[in-house]
């Protein structure tokens, strides 16, 4: 009876044991799965590098998902590839602009030409548009030239480039003193601004009760480009 007392007192020993060491197994394998917390946090993306992979991602249908900023060629601040007014060249200033004259008048022409040109000096791109205002100082007053009714361009001249525009005027032939022309006096197109140069054509104008030929200038590139 000594005998089988002892064996069965081992055999409970025995299974105790084993129960104990299934036990820490399991637990073992608890503290390596991820926690409910760690779970959802991975699953909404985070605020990691994850969570920012996924933000730039697609969806099911090839598509970036709403509010993610997914490739359609925009940005938030700098709307679609430049365009609009940040993407436009600020007007040309006056000074900005070297301004010059030239006498252009061809031979047998049955009016005078002055070439005005406008070179772009302001180290950087700036657009012009519109007429030019030319006013010509006289022994009898200013004479303000009349726009010949042209359409005028606009134009974006880059830093060293240059626009000319044309001024005709009648020539002075009915063998009088006619009126003198003492200056030129130019206001680049959409300012305020005028540089006053030399004339650089016919001394004289005819004397006319009104109905003569009128002094006018064209619109910007009507006299060709400036060399």
């Amino acid at each position: 009876m000594r005998v089988h007392k002892l064996t069965i007192a081992a055999m409970a020993l025995a299974a105790g044991l084993s129960l104990t060491a299934c036990q820490n197994d399991d637990d073992g394998t608890d503290r390596g799965a991820a926690s409910p917390a760690a779970s959802a946090a991975s699953s909404t993306g985070g605020s990691g590098s994850t969570g920012s992979d996924q933000q730039g991602g697609t969806d099911a249908d090839g598509k970036s998902p709403a509010g993610t900023g997914g490739g359609d060629g925009t940005t938030a601040t700098g709307g679609s590839g430049g365009s609009g007014e940040n993407g436009k060249a600020a007007k040309c200033r006056t000074d900005e602009l070297e301004i010059t004259a030239i006498d252009a008048t061809v031979g047998g022409d049955d009016r005078g030409t002055v070439a005005v040109d406008l070179k772009n000096g302001g180290g950087r791109d700036c657009s012009l548009a519109g007429h030019a205002g030319v006013d010509l100082k006289t022994d009898s007053g200013t004479l303000s030239a009349e726009r010949t009714g042209e359409p005028a361009p606009s134009v974006v001249l880059k830093d060293g480039e240059r626009i000319t525009f044309g001024i005709t005027y009648p020539i002075n032939d009915s063998g009088g003193s006619g009126v003198r022309i003492t200056g030129l006096v130019v206001t680049p197109p959409d300012e305020t601004k005028s540089v006053t140069l030399d004339w650089p054509g016919g001394a004289t104008l005819p004397v006319t009760d009104g109905s003569g030929t009128p002094v006018q200038v064209g619109p910007l590139g009507s006299a060709g480009q400036g060399a």
